[in-house]
């Protein structure tokens, strides 16, 4: 059984890394990440996380571990900016309040194919404009959905968080360790 992560995120490695996993291949999938006519960001973000595990070329009894994390204000989804212009427009609608940071999780193996979700409600503080400024300049939001990592410099602007930590970085690990222990993958063996 090889364990495969379908993420090029070195945040998700280093977050499986805290249970131990290091995994044996790394196969980030290349799929339509664009959301469909009128979809909403919970289900957009589940079907992305189930659309790149099944996206992975694996054996029958390899496991798949993908994920998605997607920053929704209100029903619009804020996905990865393509540009600094993107990002402070982000950023921006985001300052003085609360979002949701939904990451959903797929682990497949063989055909069979286990979701779960972490929702996280976080405040952002209204940025300044030499704080975003600053910010767009440290080029941190490049790849990151909604503009922001919270394990970075933006740490700095978010007063509250409610949820998982680890989920707002990009793969909440105790619902990543009860998937793969689900699946038959054993997270908590003894070497």
């Amino acid at each position: 059984m090889r364990f495969i992560l379908g993420s090029g995120s070195p945040r998700r490695k280093e977050l499986l890394a805290q249970l131990g996993i290091v995994p044996d291949l790394i196969l980030p999938p290349d799929i339509d990440e664009d959301p469909r006519k009128g979809e909403l960001p919970r289900p957009y973000c589940l079907r992305l996380a189930e659309d790149k595990a099944r996206a992975v070329q694996a054996g029958p009894e390899d496991v798949v571990l993908c994920a998605d994390t997607t920053v929704a204000l209100g029903r619009r989804i804020l996905g990865k900016p393509a540009d600094a212009g993107e990002a402070a427009e982000f950023l921006t609608a985001l300052g003085g309040r609360r979002h949701q940071v939904i990451t959903g999780i797929a682990v497949r193996r063989g055909d069979r194919v286990l979701l779960r979700e972490s929702l996280s409600t976080v405040k952002m503080k209204r940025l300044s404009d030499a704080e975003l400024n600053a910010y767009l300049a440290s080029n941190e939001w490049q790849g990151k959905a909604g503009g922001y990592g919270i394990q970075g410099l933006a740490g700095a602007f978010i007063p509250w968080i409610s949820g998982s930590f680890t989920g707002i970085m990009g793969l909440p690990v105790a619902e990543t360790a009860a998937l793969l222990t689900a699946i038959g993958y054993p997270v908590w063996r003894q070497e």
